[in-house]
């Protein structure tokens, strides 16, 4: 990260829970996704391919569509999301959606002063999902879970 942050343009974190002084942010693919999907256990996905199979079930349905039209009205990919095959590709694009959320100011972060994970906007996890992240902010300090 310091060697980003020394030899690029980023700018200053603007947003509520910066893990750095640059707008940098914290992904997680597998609970990025995962959040937008009412019961990501009937995917049946494993350990080693969560992320590709929540991938490619909310890209197929439109969902990672709507996330980007939402944070850039307007706007659509000129490639169908369920063409992107490569896990490392695909890691990326939800990389990139989670900064998109930051930068549009709409999301949902869990953490603490340790540090914050980018979750999608609070509209766009189901409500089972969300059900579980109270649960869990219940037995955390108060503030771990974040929403704009």
């Amino acid at each position: 990260m310091r060697h980003l942050t020394a030899h690029s343009d980023v700018h200053d974190a603007r947003h509520g829970v910066p893990i750095d002084r640059k707008a940098l942010v914290e992904a997680f693919p597998s609970s990025f996704l995962g959040m937008m999907i009412q019961e990501p256990a009937l995917l049946g996905a494993r350990r080693g391919d969560r992320s590709d199979t929540f991938f490619q079930h909310l890209a197929t349905i439109g969902a990672l569509q709507a996330l980007i039209e939402h944070c850039l009205p307007g706007r659509r990919c000129e490639q169908a999301l369920s063409t992107i095959v490569n896990h490392d590709d695909r890691a990326a694009m939800v990389c990139a959606l989670s900064a998109l959320c930051v930068a549009a100011d709409d999301f949902v972060a869990v953490g603490d002063e340790d540090g914050w994970i980018i979750l999608p906007p609070r509209q766009f996890i189901q409500p089972a999902q969300w059900s579980l992240l109270e649960v869990n902010a219940g037995e955390e300090i108060a503030g771990a879970l974040y929403t704009t």
